[in-house]
């Protein structure tokens, strides 16, 4: 018999957020890593609200807020705007969030404001500590053997911000009147000489010699070889020299915290003897992908090659690619809607702690 096409709802449903959400939902694991890191930074978060102890408004929960921020990356929305509205109708989110069924949610201009004041207070780098710190304690982490690599972030500015420096701060229009477009035919535009009026920390930078330059920033992750986890994220501004100079300084600081020698595997671009130096002197054993057409040769030899830990390194660095990959089409660093080199590295850093909660979340599925 044909069932009717109706619809009544019940005035009352007894019914738990919990209950819509799959025992086997690929969030449940990352909720439950994520809310023991939040746990452990409790006092990052009353730091931040010290000067509001003497009254105010109730601001949203910080925990709440960073819950959906990674809700922003792992789900690919592209502004607070939207988050909202999904967080409104999607019980997954409002589960997720820590919301209840009839809790109202936040205007995207207040969830924006807040953002901005996390962003302020370096609780992105808690975060991504104690992700870390989650991965160590799972036995993700060989704290040994890693990969460095860099990848270029396209800024949220375009060729056309690009003024001169001693006009970046004049307001008034163009040379024609209003309205008018700057003629750029014929000039020359360098970071000596130009900057952008709309990020003025974003440079002009090249990928190689075929491509044009673009006003971008340069994002840097160190993984551990193990399973390619992120254990150290950092962006600057985009110049010829940042990935070595960068990966330098993460490397400095994973060799404090190691037991042994460790090693790092690099591409070529990485085989300079400025860095092959940096290295050694840190107790960093340097397994770069040797570039034999450079003048002067490879800065190292078969000292360093003939062993297989070389070979074993070289493998695994290409998985670093994974972590750009993931964080270029589900993550937002693509072009990232930030300015300012603080708040890019803000968001970058929020990318990568949700790539390792994902891949995390993977290897438990693989080893149940």
């Amino acid at each position: 018999m044909r069932g009717a096409d109706s619809y009544t709802e019940s005035m009352f449903t007894m019914s738990r957020l919990d209950d819509f959400v799959p025992a086997n939902h690929p969030l449940r694991p990352i909720r439950l890593w994520l809310n023991e890191a939040l746990t452990r930074m409790d006092s990052v978060f009353s730091r931040m609200y010290e000067s509001d102890a003497k009254g105010g408004r109730p601001s949203i929960a910080p925990e709440k807020l960073i819950r959906a921020l990674l809700l922003q990356v792992l789900y690919s929305i592209r502004s607070e705007r939207m988050l909202m509205e999904q967080i409104s109708y999607n019980m997954l989110f409002r589960w997720f969030v820590g919301l209840a069924m009839d809790d109202v949610v936040w205007d995207h201009s207040t969830f924006s404001k807040n953002r901005d004041r996390v962003m302020a207070h370096d609780v992105m780098v808690s975060l991504s500590n104690e992700t870390v710190e989650t991965a160590r304690v799972r036995g993700h982490l060989s704290g040994e053997h890693f990969s460095v690599d860099g990848t270029l972030i396209q800024a949220w500015a375009g060729h056309k911000s690009s003024v001169p420096k001693a006009k970046s701060d004049d307001n008034s229009p163009p040379d024609g009147g209003a309205g008018s477009h700057e003629n750029w035919h014929g000039e020359k535009r360098s970071n000596d000489t130009h900057e952008s009026s709309t990020d003025s920390h974003a440079r002009l930078f090249r990928k190689s010699r075929g491509t044009g330059a673009m006003l971008c920033y340069m994002g840097h992750v160190l993984t551990d070889n193990r399973h390619g986890l992120v254990v150290n994220a950092r962006v600057t501004q985009a110049n010829g020299t940042a990935e070595r100079d960068t990966a330098a300084e993460m490397l400095a600081d994973a060799a404090q915290f190691a037991d042994t020698s460790i090693t790092v595997g690099a591409d070529k671009n990485y085989d300079t003897a400025g860095f092959v130096a940096t290295c050694r002197a840190h107790g960093v054993t340097p397994h770069v992908a040797q570039n034999n057409g450079r003048a002067g040769g490879s800065a190292i030899d078969g000292r360093t090659t003939r062993w297989a830990g070389y070979a074993v390194s070289q493998r695994k660095r290409k998985c670093i690619e994974q972590v750009f990959g993931w964080s270029k089409t589900v993550g937002r660093i693509r072009q990232a809607m930030f300015r300012s080199l603080h708040r890019v590295d803000q968001l970058f850093l929020l990318t990568q702690a949700a790539y390792n909660l994902t891949r995390m979340r993977t290897l438990a599925a693989k080893a149940a």
